[in-house]
């Protein structure tokens, strides 16, 4: 028994509660009560909830802009300011 946890489960006190404990007190009827250990639980919930939230965000702000980019090339072309073409040359063999 080297850790006071240790030592409050097996129903002795540590000399440090010990001091604490005024003069005159029984220990038989003294309750000793310990803080419940850490839940990493929220945490860990709240991170993937940010990470998923923003990689949402993303997702749609790289849709609106494809959208967004679609449209202006479709208005500047039907309005004649943008126009592009695509030219495919095909190599065709001399007969022999």
């Amino acid at each position: 028994m080297q850790l006071p946890e240790d030592q409050i489960r097996a129903g002795h006190i540590p000399a440090d509660l010990y001091r604490q404990i005024p003069p005159g007190t029984d220990l038989r009827r003294v309750v000793i009560v310990q803080e419940a250990p850490r839940s990493y639980t929220g945490p860990i919930v709240l991170t993937l909830v940010v990470v998923t939230g923003s990689v949402a965000v993303l997702l749609v702000i790289a849709f609106v802009v494809q959208v967004v980019a679609g449209a202006a090339v479709a208005v500047l072309s039907a309005t004649g300011g943008l126009s592009y073409a695509i030219n495919r040359t095909s190599k065709t063999r001399k007969g022999k």
